[in-house]
């Protein structure tokens, strides 16, 4: 079979987590509304971060560009998985799945870099105080912002062009309910040796290079806290970089889950689950993490829900709706 026929009307089937039709509601119930939860929260702090003049700072900039590469990262996979389940059809075309393997590493690129980002502003922060206004410039925070952002698209991009080059055969089965670029490489038909040489240089340069960053920085802030003297500035430091720390950790520790449990395990179902705690959960409780840990977010984000309530029509269900989100966010 030619490669023309193989990529360009070939597709893929995405198996999905069960073909039990008696789970299919619960599970599209589920994923719906950890989407809708993942979506509104992030959405919400970048709101925030946009209408209050308090979060004009670099930590809530670089918080909310965060926030939007979590909607992204999310929204990449978890719309097609909602499909599937509703309409009983697990296909995706060739030209639906590369696009998928193009914003998952996009977007998992953006949040390792930001998340880098953000730690080298968490140790000028604490370690530079009184420089800490004249190293984070507003023109060095947008700058390394958008070179997040370029450095990410240029990496997915080369991904997903070695990725044409292959040839698949039609009507190929992947073990997953997204499009995952390791998944895609196995069921090439062709020699996959230089897609493998650019995935294994991706990860060394925007992942193992941005986690050396991230352990140094904090290894540098630790040291700092510790010379501390007084309790009282000791828990003000870390209650500075509390939060960031167990973002790090969530999304480092899922993805590394990932990892060690396709590896250690070929059950297909427990790397379906592992893929769901590092594409959806960890997007979903970032927002909880910074708004029930910062006063700051907590106060704009009461603010916004308080003007919805008053600016919105005054139909009851909207009012209920609103006053659920508000109650949530300050308990």
């Amino acid at each position: 079979m030619e490669r023309g026929n193989q990529t360009g009307t070939g597709n893929f089937i995405l198996l999905g987590f069960t073909g039990d039709p008696d789970l299919q509601s619960l599970l599209l119930g589920l994923l719906l509304s950890g989407y809708l939860v993942t979506v509104t929260g992030n959405l919400l702090i970048i709101l925030a971060v946009i209408s209050d003049s308090h979060l004009h700072t670099p930590m809530y900039f670089f918080l909310s560009n965060l926030s939007l590469a979590d909607i992204g990262f999310t929204s990449t996979t978890i719309p097609k998985a909602l499909r599937n389940i509703q309409t009983h059809n697990k296909g995706i075309t060739f030209a639906g799945c590369i696009s998928q393997v193009y914003f998952f590493v996009l977007f998992g690129c953006q949040e390792n870099l930001l998340l880098t980002v953000m730690a080298y502003d968490r140790f000028v922060a604490i370690c530079h105080p009184l420089h800490y206004v004249i190293i984070m410039s507003p023109w060095l925070c947008l700058l390394m912002a958008l070179g997040s952002w370029l450095v990410s698209v240029l990496g997915s991009l080369l991904d997903t062009l070695t990725i044409l080059r292959l040839s698949f055969c039609t009507k190929i089965e992947i073990p997953h309910f997204f499009c995952d670029l390791p998944a895609v490489l196995k069921l090439a038909c062709s020699d996959t040796l230089i897609n493998n040489i650019v995935v294994f240089s991706m990860i060394i340069v925007l992942g193992v290079f941005p986690l050396t960053g991230i352990l140094f920085s904090y290894s540098q802030i630790f040291s700092s806290i510790l010379r501390i003297s007084s309790d009282r500035g000791k828990y003000k430091a870390f209650s500075t970089c509390g939060s960031h720390l167990l973002v790090v950790s969530l999304f480092y520790g899922t993805s590394l889950g990932v990892y060690l449990s396709s590896v250690a395990t070929q059950s297909s179902m427990m790397n379906l689950m592992a893929s769901v705690m590092y594409t959806m959960v960890t997007p979903m409780l970032n927002p909880f993490i910074y708004s029930l840990r910062n006063r700051d977010i907590k106060r704009a984000i009461n603010s916004i829900l308080i003007q919805s309530i008053n600016n919105y029509p005054s139909t009851i269900y909207f009012k209920i709706f609103f006053m659920a989100l508000f109650f949530s966010v300050v308990i």
